[in-house]
């Protein structure tokens, strides 16, 4: 199972089957029925008590480990960075009380691993830590560790988020991966009805899933409207989903994959469709809650997409000092153009930087997919030698890319008996951990404080 702290799950602080988490919460998880149904309720129910039963309080005790008020605290501090530094304060109470259900499964989590004579050591920790902030933000661990509580958070929060996610990976490997069985006509009906569906579209799509009952509902869709607001301001997706999300997929981040229309939830599909990429949903209601997704690319199944080619590039760069005056400017932005016109292609980008006061960066692995979308049409028009206009901005900086070579995709993407067996795998353990977690909220005994 993936780990979302290190692998491309840039922490807050920070494919086509590979919808995983919408799929669990639907091929699994049928609609709860109503109440009456099962539960025998009174149509009007009278409360005997004063005690508001939807207050949950700052700490919580969970077949007696502790979870502290701090711990709550740190957490708040990591959702308000990805916030961009600002929480409502009339969200800070549902905040809150998602944060604590969050720790509170993570510590059912840990317990089960604990359970099963899985052990964490501190080292292993350790090293996860350092590898992560190395990898993501080019820190120490010590560093790291300062940055964490100059804004409120601390690095024992993060390592215990790292310890709670390696736990359930290693229990999932042990209690569930070893009884997931996928036979091979399961693999090849996949791969005909891709061969089948070539050309169509797929999309990128990352979910938030907040899980809902009946009674619970109109909370439920209170906070994910909530949720929704603070992505829509800026908010980072990945942390939130890392943070809120209950389905399986919150330890990427919420990342779903590729998937096409038809392989999600009715409601879910139709969205997709309609989405402009990078925008981001309102909430949706399916099955068992609601989802809040993102679209943050599309493609067509088994078609080769110019956006997949592999581009050599130099981007020469030239500099102003703050406050330059608008003629300075203007005419190092005419050198800049007259430079790359004349500088005979890639071979001579370094000369011509130099005779301008400009500097050469150069990157042979760049993804076109991968770059803002201003650029990718002005790039994938360029031949070799030729340079892109210049961008950037008069108060900083501007550039030109020019292109020194190009590896198109191949004409026919590839799918392999290994990649679908791997996402079919893959989604059925998500969904028997779902279940699984459900199965231990359902037995735990939980005194909050």
């Amino acid at each position: 199972m993936k780990l979302g702290i290190y692998h491309g799950a840039a922490l807050v602080l920070a494919g086509s089957l590979a919808a995983a988490g919408a799929l669990a919460q639907t091929a699994g998880d049928p609609p709860p029925a109503a109440p009456s149904a099962s539960l025998n309720l009174p149509a009007n129910p009278r409360f005997l008590t004063p005690d508001d039963p939807n207050l949950r309080k700052a700490t919580a005790i969970v077949n007696g480990t502790v979870i502290t008020r701090t711990e709550v605290d740190h957490r708040m501090a990591i959702i308000r960075m990805a916030a961009g530094g600002q929480i409502p304060p009339e969200e800070e109470p549902r905040l809150r009380q998602q944060v604590l259900r969050n720790l509170v499964d993570e510590v059912l989590q840990i317990q089960a691993a604990e359970q099963a004579d899985i052990k964490i050591t501190k080292t292993e920790v350790d090293q996860y830590f350092s590898r992560y902030a190395q990898a993501q933000f080019k820190m120490t661990p010590d560093q790291m560790a300062k940055f964490l509580r100059s804004n409120g958070a601390s690095p024992e929060t993060l390592k215990r988020q790292i310890h709670g996610e390696m736990a359930w990976a290693r229990l999932q490997s042990r209690k569930i991966e070893p009884f997931v069985n996928i036979s091979e006509d399961e693999v090849q009906a996949v791969i005909e009805r891709l061969n089948a569906a070539k050309g169509t579209q797929e999309f990128k799509v990352s979910e938030i899933f907040l899980s809902a009952t009946p009674e619970t509902a109109a909370e439920a869709r209170a906070n994910a409207d909530r949720i929704v607001q603070q992505l829509r301001g800026g908010a980072s997706f990945l942390a939130y989903a890392r943070q809120f999300s209950e389905a399986t997929t919150a330890a990427t981040g919420g990342d779903l994959g590729w998937v096409r229309a038809a392989q999600l939830p009715d409601a879910l599909g139709a969205a997709v469709q309609a989405m402009p990429v990078g925008s981001i949903s309102e909430p949706i209601a399916i099955p068992g809650g609601f989802s809040i997704i993102q679209v943050a690319d599309t493609r067509q199944v088994l078609t080769a997409d110019p956006r997949d080619a592999v581009l050599s590039l130099k981007q020469i760069t030239v500099r102003f000092a703050p406050g330059s005056p608008r003629n300075v400017v203007e005419e190092k932005v005419q050198s800049l153009q007259r430079a790359v016109q004349t500088m005979g292609g890639c071979g001579g980008a370094e000369a011509a930087a130099a005779a301008i006061g400009g500097e050469v960066v150069t990157n042979d692995q760049v993804k076109v997919r991968e770059l803002p979308p201003t650029l990718q049409q002005p790039l994938l028009a360029l031949g070799l030698g030729q340079a892109t206009p210049a961008f950037g901005s008069a108060d900083d900086r501007v550039s030109v890319l020019v292109m020194c070579g190009r590896d198109d995709p191949d004409p026919v993407g590839n799918v392999s008996f290994e990649r679908i067996y791997n996402e079919l795998a893959e989604n059925r353990v998500n969904q028997r951990a779902r279940r699984f977690l459900r199965d231990l909220r359902r037995d735990a005994v939980v005194d909050y404080r």
